[in-house]
């Protein structure tokens, strides 16, 4: 097959080749649900082509029956790959390994899971070289040194000798994109390779992939579920939705002029880093196909942008209010090693001399890389972590220096929600359950009855119904896990809500659910909240004011209009300038 111009002409026969390719699971050897269906698409050799789509698309499936990975309980069921004219399916696995690495490389979404804990990263580069390539042992070590310096390892000699643990995320992907073109590839499969990772090291990573496309004429297939993202590096853009292809074509043409409702939907749903916006755009409306119309998406848009105007009042109006929370000087150390003698050896600081305050009704945005202080200082609000110095005032109640027993009774009008929604509900316990629980600890409403009715209410506000309350955690998705632990932080009534980092795994249609909710709760019960998040955008979107930390330091805190429009530091304007994709918004 071939790909040809307007005239008929040939301009280049594609490296990859995906022809009606559908995916099954199986059950004992009996076909159970298609997975994937009838997936075409043609990857010409030198391409980055982006694969978009929210969980459970089928864009890994589909990458991984590539070079034959698929878990045996998977299987294709029809359909061709076909890979420099070879047709993959029909090989064995024997000769389908002489592809894997040498010709068709992966660099999978966590690294750290990907590495051999036992053994050294250069050894474990030198072990993938010495099986594909016939190069003598003395060299290989500095070949393994050399990709080092191409992937932009500041220190190649120590990332060599050191373990994995040893080493950074950013560290550790890089490491794993040297393995990846140790055999000189002519196909990199990047799957979801920089989800995890700060937004700085995500665009050192996405510049790195640029850069060893154009030297040395790699070809890319790279997935993500982050738009932005796949904008920045993408020529060609394959969305996915329930195990289809809803949309393909070129960058641009994607992301300037969609035509599908869908790819529309995960475009409006991004929240943009130029404007601030009232509410995010509910999925519903991009599916309701006799209502639908880019002009309205447009106008809600428009119509829901706030006003320099509005911006203003609302500062007025959060300086008036009375301060809930007041941090002062808070400091925490980590020892990280200690020497024979339990001496500590190493020591972090995890926060040094932080201050900030927090009004009544106000959100404050905590941003920063990994390692920045962020969650340790939130959890020190709470006194779930207890820091070395500096005070604590919850309403002019010196949290810091109560006794648990009245931390405990305190705790209630503080409420924290975790990132991992799923790990943060026992999975023994029923919804409805679970919402009463925190309610029977701390005596509120009189009755077993009177909670029930409060925790059905709860459900409803949060965007769940009565239908839910008998049902388990597993029974739902990560999003309504979330509505969940938010329902649940609500039934004390608390005065300040505490959200570490609570989108970050989420699907930007329902991340934008989430994030409306959040809105909305907000103005009707006057809630106070610290928002923990990396992601820039969602700050700008959710929080008035915000606080940029680096190492444990407070790098820049003010008003979140100002940062964005003016910031003061060279390290926020890298944060700023590291944002994936800019502007998505319709």
């Amino acid at each position: 097959m071939y790909f040809f111009d307007k005239q008929c002409k040939v301009l280049q026969k594609p490296l990859l080749s995906l022809q009606n390719v559908s995916i099954s699971l199986f059950h004992k050897n009996k076909e159970k649900q298609k997975l994937v269906h009838n997936i075409s698409l043609h990857v010409a050799s030198g391409e980055i082509v982006g694969i978009v789509g929210e969980s459970g698309s089928g864009k890994s499936l589909t990458c991984l029956s590539i070079p034959g990975l698929l878990h045996h309980n998977l299987k294709v069921v029809q359909g061709s790959i076909l890979f420099e004219d070879q047709e993959l399916l029909s090989l064995s696995d024997q000769k389908l390994r002489s592809f894997r690495g040498n010709k068709i490389a992966m660099v999978f979404q966590e690294p750290m899971s990907s590495f051999n804990p036992v053994m050294t990263c250069g050894k474990q580069v030198d072990e993938m070289i010495q099986l594909h390539l016939s190069i003598d042992r003395k060299e290989v070590k500095s070949h393994t040194l050399s990709l080092f310096k191409k992937v932009q390892l500041r220190d190649p000699e120590r990332a060599y000798d050191s373990y994995p643990h040893e080493l950074s995320g950013g560290q550790l992907q890089r490491i794993m994109i040297a393995m990846a073109i140790s055999c000189d590839p002519l196909l990199l499969i990047a799957d979801e390779c920089t989800t995890a990772l700060d937004v700085t090291v995500q665009k050192e990573i996405l510049l790195l992939l640029k850069a060893l496309n154009k030297e040395l004429q790699l070809t890319i297939l790279f997935i993500s579920h982050d738009l932005g993202v796949i904008k920045d590096i993408a020529d060609q853009v394959v969305v996915m939705k329930d195990g289809r292809i809803v949309e393909q074509g070129k960058a641009e043409v994607i992301f300037n002029t969609p035509q599908e409702n869908y790819t529309k939907m995960l475009l409006a749903s991004t929240p943009p880093s130029n404007v601030s916006l009232k509410a995010l755009p509910k999925p519903e409306m991009f599916f309701d196909q006799s209502a639908f119309s880019l002009e309205k998406v447009k106008i809600f848009y428009r119509e829901h942008t706030i006003l320099n105007e509005e911006i203003e009042n609302r500062k007025k109006y959060i300086v008036e209010q009375e301060t809930i929370l007041d941090v002062r000087n808070i400091s925490k150390k980590f020892v990280s090693e200690r020497n024979f003698w339990g001496k500590p050896k190493k020591i972090i600081h995890a926060v040094n001399d932080l201050s900030f305050a927090l009004k009544k009704s106000e959100t404050l945005g905590i941003v920063g890389e990994s390692g920045s202080g962020k969650s340790t200082v939130s959890k020190a609000i709470l006194q779930l972590i207890k820091p070395d110095s500096g005070e604590i005032d919850f309403q002019g109640q010196r949290l810091d220096l109560m006794a648990l027993r009245d931390l405990r009774k305190v705790r209630k009008h503080i409420q924290y929600i975790f990132q991992d929604p799923y790990s943060s509900l026992n999975p023994r316990l029923t919804v409805g359950f679970a919402i009463q629980e925190p309610m029977k600890i701390h005596n509120i409403r009189e009755s077993k009855a009177k909670r029930k009715e409060f925790a059905l209410e709860l459900l409803e506000k949060v965007g769940m119904s009565a239908e839910h309350y008998d049902r388990y955690p597993h029974e739902f998705s990560g999003g309504q896990r979330q509505r969940i632990c938010i329902a649940r932080a609500l039934a004390l009534e608390p005065k300040v809500l505490v959200c570490d980092e609570i989108v970050s795994a989420l699907d930007v249609s329902v991340q934008a659910q989430v994030l409306n909710l959040l809105v909305d709760l907000r103005k009707e019960l006057e809630l106070s909240m610290i928002f923990v998040t990396h992601d820039l955008s969602i700050v700008r979107f959710l929080c008035e004011r915000t606080l940029v930390m680096r190492k444990g330091e407070k790098v820049e805190y003010g008003w979140t209009d100002e940062i964005f429009e003016d910031p003061s530091s060279d390290y926020t304007k890298k944060l700023l300038d590291s944002i994936p994709g800019k502007q998505l918004a319709l």
